[in-house]
């Protein structure tokens, strides 16, 4: 385009030179010769114009040139103004976000098997990153740390009283009741000789043994028949006097300093065990591969659970109009908190950028994207000035 508009320049320099070495040139000429004239000077004037915005021109110091160049860093903020003002306003993002309704197409989007597939895949990408930066010796120690610090400061006795005293009023202990019931029958059922023994064991020295074996028969009968009694009366007196025992260890384990104390006694017993310490420790190792496991396994339940909730949540979004609201108010408070808190670190990046740009660079770049339409402000003013020179050197003509 450079070279369009010279050719036009220089075009109308040789109509100029040849028209004035024409001797004896005929009238006509001379209009000519002016269009030609007015259209060298209308050329020269925007080619001055249109290279001192990004140079000097033949390299002359001429005041307010290379204006570009020159005033690089004061059109950066210009720039960050214009944008920060037209762009970075509450009420734009609040209207902009308003029409484009965020919501109901984040709804659309997600509600569609791929797309929610995808933003699962994303999600198991950024956990399996996550999982393998974060140290395993610092994981494991924080939460070494706050899991026995919440046990260690948190009472076993009044919970646990609560929880046993709600498990007793729902009677939901009567189940394992029945099943030591069972066990203890079926035990001695199945153990008949070692409690004869043990009869036998305790009978005198000069008790006759016929004796002893009647004596253990007896008894055992009696063991027998009471476990089976046990077993089958749901409310056999001793099936009564452990739900009355239970109650009180409930209530005791609330309100009697003494069993609260001894709670605590087994607390620490049961967290100062080596088992449950190499448990503790070990948690963070099973749950990371446990994370890794699923977020690698596109079947895995995690990541179909979560495929599953996306798709939910995009229907929802949908067709649940309060829901599409409430969310659209979180997104426009979003944009809205982060234009009116972060709107001058926005603009600062773009004035920081432009002042990092290498003066003539830029010059340049807005050369290379705005030059093919100034190089035709060139064109123009040949043709115009062309015109325009004949314009007046015609009326002169007819003046005089």
């Amino acid at each position: 385009m450079k070279g369009v508009a010279l050719g036009f320049l220089l075009g109308a320099t040789a109509i100029f030179i040849g028209l004035t070495l024409w001797p004896d040139a005929p009238p006509w000429v001379g209009y000519v010769k002016a269009a030609a004239e007015a259209g060298m000077i209308g050329a020269l004037a925007d080619w001055f114009a249109v290279t001192a915005l990004f140079r000097r021109p033949m390299g002359l110091p001429i005041p307010h040139t290379a204006i570009i160049p020159n005033k690089k860093d004061v059109l950066g903020d210009s720039l960050g103004d214009f944008v920060g003002t037209n762009f970075l306003s509450e009420q734009v993002v609040r209207e902009r976000l308003r029409r484009v309704g965020v919501a109901n197409s984040l709804g659309g989007w997600l509600a569609q098997r791929d797309n929610a597939e995808r933003v699962t895949s994303e999600l198991s990408t950024v956990v399996r990153g996550a999982v393998t930066v974060l140290r395993d010796e610092d994981v494991q120690a924080v939460m070494e740390q706050a899991v026995v610090n919440r046990i260690v400061g948190t009472p076993w006795g009044p919970p646990m009283g609560k929880l046993l005293e709600r498990v007793i009023g729902d009677g939901a202990h009567h189940k394992l009741v029945d099943l030591m019931c069972d066990q203890a029958y079926d035990w001695v059922k199945a153990n008949h000789a070692q409690v004869l023994g043990v009869v036998s064991g305790r009978a005198p020295t000069w008790s006759p043994k016929f004796v002893d074996a009647l004596v253990a028969d007896k008894v055992y009968g009696e063991v027998l028949s009471f476990a089976w009694n046990v077993k089958t009366d749901v409310n056999h007196p001793m099936r009564l006097a452990l739900d009355k025992f239970l109650t009180e260890f409930a209530g005791d384990m609330q309100t009697d300093p003494r069993v609260m104390e001894r709670a605590e006694q087994v607390k620490h017993q049961v967290l100062e065990h080596p088992d449950v310490q190499t448990l503790i420790g070990s948690a963070w190792t099973t749950a990371k591969k446990m994370l890794l496991d699923a977020a690698e396994d596109p079947s895995s339940e995690l990541r179909t659970r979560v495929r599953a909730g996306l798709m939910t949540l995009g229907t929802r979004l949908m067709n649940d109009e309060s829901l599409r609201t409430k969310a659209d108010g979180w997104v426009e408070g979003a944009a809205a908190y982060i234009v009116l808190n972060y709107r001058d670190e926005i603009t600062t990046l773009i004035t920081d950028t432009v002042q990092r740009w290498d003066a003539d660079e830029t010059a340049r770049k807005v050369e290379l994207q705005v030059g093919r339409d100034l190089q035709f402000i060139r064109i123009n003013g040949t043709v115009v000035g062309a015109l325009a020179g004949l314009a007046i050197y015609t009326i002169a003509q007819l003046i005089t």
